[in-house]
């Protein structure tokens, strides 16, 4: 039985950290969202780079082993600040030896309670991402750390919808979307947010990058969505806290469309289909 009374206070926060000095920078912020009441904190994609991607040369530094200066970096904050973060950085997998846009999701002792490879990885100008991490071959996980069961996604992610209806399925109230994305496109990523919170009866929460780098154009609000399609939040402020209420998620899976069944075992059989099938454009 769920708390019908229960919520979450996120801090949105647009704001990256990619320089040698930034780690005071990113505490203070954490700080002032924890003093505003914030339990958790959703920080843009990559946080901790600068924005690869723009061009399709990798560097070596961008990378790094489990548990690296980046993640440690995002964990003292968060452990300083005494609030959970999310955050991410493009971690190595010693095993094979390849990169992953990785989630990072931290409570307030800063340790690391979930992780998150992104799945679905663009390929063009301003967004080579597949010449700097592989994608990920697993699905998120539903998050139970901070009172409100959550999931996340990274960017693209939540254009296969897939991925965040499950999550729901699966108990998840929020779906946490940190993105890198051009400020020209953001009535299209609006329009995905509220199709997939209505259609998962779940919040979904996105903070952006806030500004042009690399000759790339990004940019956008932070952005949040009830499972109603209510917008909760649109700002480019670099920093919005706001509160999740538990009991939207349950009125929401009470009522259409909440209560269809999700027939798992039915969707699960077309997806062997396509699985088996020859299809040229899958990666």
């Amino acid at each position: 039985m769920t708390d019908s009374s229960a919520s979450l206070t996120l801090a949105l926060i647009s704001d990256i950290f990619d320089g040698p000095n930034e780690a005071p920078r990113l505490t203070d912020i954490l700080r002032r969202a924890r003093s505003l009441g914030a339990h958790l904190a959703v920080l843009p994609e990559l946080p901790l780079n600068r924005w690869a991607p723009a061009t399709q040369t990798p560097r070596d530094e961008d990378a790094e082993l489990p548990n690296g200066p980046r993640h440690q970096v995002l964990s003292a904050a968060a452990r300083s600040a005494d609030v959970g973060l999310i955050g991410g950085a493009i971690v190595n997998d010693p095993r094979t030896e390849k990169g992953y846009n990785t989630k990072l999701i931290l409570d307030a002792s800063g340790k690391l309670v979930g992780s998150y490879r992104k799945v679905h990885l663009p390929d063009e100008e301003g967004f080579w991402e597949t010449r700097h991490y592989e994608p990920g071959d697993a699905l998120p996980s539903v998050i139970d750390a901070f009172g409100m069961p959550l999931g996340v996604q990274v960017c693209s992610d939540v254009n296969r919808p897939e991925g965040s209806h499950i999550l729901a399925a699966l108990g998840a109230e929020a779906i946490i979307c940190p993105r890198a994305t051009e400020a020209s496109t953001f009535d299209r990523w609006k329009t995905v947010f509220i199709a997939n919170a209505i259609t998962s009866c779940a919040f979904v929460v996105s903070v952006a990058r806030p500004r042009a780098e690399g000759g790339v154009a990004l940019g956008g609000p932070s952005f949040a969505v009830a499972p109603t399609g209510a917008v909760l939040a649109e700002t480019v402020e670099p920093l919005t806290v706001i509160r999740l209420e538990r009991k939207l998620v349950q009125e929401a899976r009470r009522r259409y469309p909440g209560y269809l069944p999700t027939r798992a075992s039915v969707y699960a059989e077309g997806w062997r289909r396509v699985k088996t099938s020859d299809l040229s454009h899958e990666r």
